[in-house]
């Protein structure tokens, strides 16, 4: 088979793209990873990239899966991970961007994406990013069923550099235009000595993505939070980073106005 055109797995045949971890409808925030996992699904083979490639920060954020896990025990909440790699299709990203199914990662070209055909990009986007992203949708309805608004936190990781160039920031907090929960949290992490990105290295205003369309546009408190991944290499790392943050996250989660509704003019240009 031509790696650089896959062929869609018969359905049915597909996994559950999603990871669900239980917790309270009423714990008061809700968790989730868009790049958990770097698996592949059989029928795709390795899209035509090595070991070393998949194992690399192209195909999901190093270190991520863990803490999310973490964090979510930490606070008996519910939380969601895609179970398929980024380079299948990315979840974070809205469902006409195109960015959707990366041809060129980070200067790799990816094989198996680069001729992709428009029926295959539905497939992927019917069978792994809608699942993922209506699993998020339908946990949040059952929250506000039983309680007050939750928080919501998005965990990624960032490499130590772009393009031969350090990032100095440890943690990034990307926001859109709700200062609610970004300001008190990076005022938090600043006091307990972290460098500290303000909607660094990314911007967190992008149209389409998980927090814009799941979270920002129902008038939920919501973030991303991105960490550096020399910070979170290994399990025992990443645990020790979670609890950590999760001391920090407490009392900030504690703030009642976190919990109700509130819409800002977003910096996307989408109108709520």
């Amino acid at each position: 088979m031509d790696p650089a055109v896959p062929i869609s797995p018969p359905p049915g045949a597909a996994e559950d793209p999603v990871e669900r971890i239980e917790g309270s409808l009423e714990a008061g925030v809700l968790f989730f990873c868009d790049h958990a996992a770097n698996a592949l699904p059989q029928a795709y083979g390795t899209l035509g990239l090595t070991k070393k490639q998949l194992d690399s920060h192209i195909a999901y954020d190093i270190g991520a899966a863990w803490i999310t896990r973490h964090l979510a025990g930490i606070f008996g909440a519910p939380a969601l991970l895609s179970r398929f790699s980024r380079l299948l299709i990315d979840p974070n990203r809205g469902a006409d961007d195109p960015t959707l199914v990366m041809r060129l990662s980070d200067g790799h070209i990816v094989p198996g994406n680069a001729r992709i055909a428009a029926g295959e990009i539905e497939y992927r986007r019917t069978h792994y990013w809608q699942p993922y992203r209506a699993a998020i949708a339908a946990t949040i309805a059952e929250m506000l069923n039983h309680g007050s608004p939750p928080a919501v936190v998005s965990i990624h990781t960032f490499t130590p550099s772009w393009k031969m160039r350090p990032r100095p920031w440890e943690v990034g907090i990307l926001w859109d235009s709700d200062p609610r929960f970004a300001k008190p949290l990076i005022a938090a992490l600043v006091k307990d000595g972290f460098c500290v990105g303000d909607n660094e290295p990314y911007d967190g205003a992008l149209r389409g993505d998980t927090l814009d369309e799941e979270v920002t546009r129902l008038g939920l408190a919501g973030l991303l939070i991105e960490i550096r991944q020399d910070r979170v290499g290994t399990k025992e790392e990443a645990a020790a980073f979670a609890e950590r943050l999760g001391r920090l996250l407490r009392p900030v989660l504690a703030c009642p106005e976190l919990h109700c509704r509130a819409f800002f003019p977003s910096r996307t240009g989408r109108h709520v």
